[in-house]
């Protein structure tokens, strides 16, 4: 009775996931105290970094939260970091809390436009060049003013919407029907199987230039990536300055990325150049006439309230009116007012897709207590600031790189440019080199942290979507499609820091 209890209870364990990925889990929880207690905290927190970026890595065996969950109250439990640590960690980052909780959902309730928009684009612009271009400058645009996250809602939202329509075809049913689960692929039939599987190419290929693009505009603006704002607020520039002070780096970036985009399109390496199947350009145009055909006054007025209301998004995000999830919030109860959705089950379903995403970035929140308490980084700080003249700026882009790829480039850019600015009011740094730090600092945490998902919350929030797999976009292909970008884009930006900073 015991050994089956014992069985049952093991086999509950991470649900579905492998047997080898659940012993590597409970490997970790029993190495990680050994690690600390015979070898010390800086140890055993780096391998803290390394289980939970398996953890990513294996998102599409098991969705990270439980995983990287236990590891990170191991740590707390341990004492590599506190709960008031994790909470401080995460009261700083409530503005991005409220933006997922609140602007996720609220891009739900634009389902119907967003469809109707990219669908027209879709089958109008047929080029698939013109096409990544387009995802990836809307992208870089949008994330300049707006968000990157609130960018990668919409693509994701795009995303599922396109694929849901196909595969009730490719499973026999119509493109109409409400009631398919498209997340099943064994009722697909056999002649529409190749299809699928080059649309998900397809699909895999615009959605990471379109997040590439979060990157390539994100990096421009104070407005553009938290980080921004916060090293804006410490070197005391305005919208316009922190525009010119990242430009000779930014503008080159953001050209360089754009070729990078037109050559991996126009070549098909690192799985880019797919193209929309014929059988799938005619069922989104049947789809497109359907309707097209059956919008009656109801309908229309519907999608007039989400344009009206995505008038306001873009205003008051750009215009900074309120905190990101106050807008989101707003931009809710607009919608479902007006198009009368009452039906609490009916909202309740807006908020599915972020809020396990949501859980697991207060995790990860933990993971960075335990850098932030065992101090981490230090050395590597403490090595480049020892640094001078034109080389410490150029290390700090790479540091900063570097650790944005392992780790938040927010929380990265935080510890930096308080390091930088100490510096400064301790007398050991002039003016202009306090500059030319921070422009290492923003740039380094914003270009190579596209290398992973770890880096980019944009990146980590398409991951973990119900879009990925999906799709079949896995941590490792995200690396690896990322893998020129990250290449070009690097290098170009450390070559323009040499040059012109």
């Amino acid at each position: 009775m015991n050994q089956s209890f014992a069985s049952a209870f093991y086999g509950n364990f991470l649900g579905n996931s492998p047997l080898w990925y659940k012993q590597a889990i409970i490997g970790f929880l029993v190495l990680n105290p050994i690690l600390l207690f015979a070898f010390g905290p800086f140890v055993a927190g780096w391998a803290l970094i390394a289980e939970f970026i398996f953890t990513l890595a294996m998102a599409l065996k098991c969705y990270p939260l439980q995983p990287g969950g236990l590891l990170a109250l191991e740590a707390i439990i341990i004492g590599m970091a506190t709960p008031e640590t994790v909470y401080m960690e995460a009261k700083n980052n409530f503005e991005v809390i409220l933006l997922l909780v609140f602007m996720v959902a609220g891009i739900y309730f634009m389902k119907n436009l967003l469809l109707f928009v990219f669908t027209k684009i879709l089958l109008g612009v047929r080029s698939k060049i013109a096409l990544s271009l387009m995802f990836s400058g809307m992208a870089a645009l949008l994330s300049a003013f707006l968000d990157a996250l609130t960018v990668t809602a919409v693509l994701i939202t795009v995303g599922v919407g396109f694929y849901a329509v196909y595969h009730r075809v490719a499973s026999g049913g119509h493109h109409s029907h409400t009631d398919h689960d498209h997340n099943e692929d064994a009722g697909v039939k056999d002649d529409a199987r190749h299809d699928l599987e080059q649309f998900r190419a397809f699909l895999r290929s615009l959605l990471m230039h379109g997040a590439v693009g979060t990157a390539l505009g994100g990096v421009c603006t104070l407005v553009g990536e938290p980080q921004n704002l916060l090293i804006a607020e410490k070197m005391g520039w305005e919208f316009s300055h922190f525009f010119i002070m990242m430009a000779p780096v930014s503008m080159p970036v953001l050209l360089m990325g754009w070729l990078t985009c037109i050559v991996l399109e126009m070549t098909g390496f690192f799985d880019y150049g797919a193209k929309l199947p014929d059988s799938v350009r005619s069922v989104l145009e049947d789809y497109a006439n359907d309707q097209d055909a059956k919008r009656g006054r109801a309908e229309k007025a519907e999608l007039i309230v989400q344009g009206v209301v995505a008038v306001f998004l873009v205003a008051g995000l750009a215009l900074h009116l309120a905190p990101v999830g106050l807008i989101g919030l707003t931009i809710i109860v607009l919608q479902t007012a007006f198009n009368g959705v009452t039906d609490e089950h009916r909202i309740g379903h807006a908020f599915e897709e972020a809020l396990p995403f949501t859980a697991l970035l207060v995790v990860f929140f933990s993971v960075v207590g335990v850098i932030h308490e065992q101090h981490l980084f230090a050395p590597i700080i403490e090595h480049v600031l020892a640094l001078e003249g034109h080389m410490r700026t150029v290390m700090f882009f790479v540091a900063n790189g570097l650790l944005s790829v392992i780790s938040d480039n927010v929380f990265v850019a935080t510890v930096y440019i308080n390091e930088v600015k100490a510096a400064f009011d301790a007398g050991n740094l002039t003016h202009q080199e306090l500059e030319h730090l921070a422009v290492a600092i923003n740039t380094g945490t914003n270009i190579p942290s596209v290398g992973t998902p770890n880096g980019q919350a944009a990146f980590l929030f398409l991951l973990t979507s119900a879009l990925a797999p999906l799709i079949r976009l896995s941590y490792g292909k995200m690396v690896w499609m990322a893998l020129p970008y990250t290449i070009v884009m690097s290098g170009t930006a450390v070559s323009c820091v040499w040059l012109f900073i």
